[in-house]
């Protein structure tokens, strides 16, 4: 592997920290974040166990889980070589209701980052709906992947700044009253390219995957 000059080769792996307060800002606004919590707040309304509002707010999961702990750790090191597997918890203001967390990792010239957050709804149909609506963006879209939660899409895309490329792939999932985001994109630093869009989209469904079974069964809030 040629060798870069020292100020090319700082400025490579300074990179990564640009792309860190990209992500960081990502998960404090949420993919399918609401533009409010009210639902969270709002006083809870009387009901009989078998009434029709009763049925509106079951509720799957109490809180999300803890983040770090979700993803495998050899799934971490497949797709983030070189990350510390424990990852890092991402700062939130209201941890029972969003938990995320993050790996990263500059192997010679090759960088990735693989996120996951959690978002608890106060109902499944709340989530049902969050997640829906999301899907009317024509960037979020995506196209569905089967046997992931209760409903899953997945979406990917290349960027290319200051001639380095970057390619993303972002799998959304619904399971019960949970949203769960996977974001996992790379870089390679020495060629100004991206990973193959293959290797992004079965990684971040790979990771989906874990993150779901990690949520562990429905039950816990209900």
């Amino acid at each position: 592997m040629r060798s870069l000059p020292l100020p090319v080769a700082l400025t490579a792996r300074l990179l990564p920290v640009a792309v860190l307060a990209c992500a960081g800002w990502a998960y404090s606004a949420g993919p399918m974040s609401p533009k409010d919590d009210t639902e969270h707040n709002a006083a809870p309304q009387a009901s009989s166990p078998h009434s029709p509002s009763a049925s509106v707010a079951a509720k799957s999961y109490a809180a999300p889980p803890a983040p770090c702990g979700t993803v495998a750790a050899k799934t971490v090191t497949a797709l983030v070589p070189e990350a510390k597997t424990a990852g890092k918890e991402l700062s939130a203001t209201d941890e029972s209701v969003r938990r995320g967390c993050s790996w990263s990792a500059l192997k010679g010239y090759d960088y990735r980052w693989l996120d996951v957050t959690f978002e608890v709804k106060s109902s499944d149909a709340l989530a049902q709906q969050a997640f829906a609506t999301a899907g009317q963006d024509a960037d979020r879209a995506g196209d569905p992947v089967k046997g992931v939660g209760d409903e899953a899409r997945l979406t990917s895309g290349l960027t290319k700044k200051d001639g380095q490329e970057t390619r993303e792939a972002v799998v959304a999932v619904r399971k019960g009253n949970v949203l769960v985001t996977v974001t996992f994109n790379g870089s390679d630093f020495e060629s100004k390219g991206a990973p193959s869009a293959s290797t992004m989209t079965e990684g971040a469904e790979r990771a989906a995957r874990d993150a779901v079974a990690g949520l562990g069964p429905a039950g816990a809030g209900s």
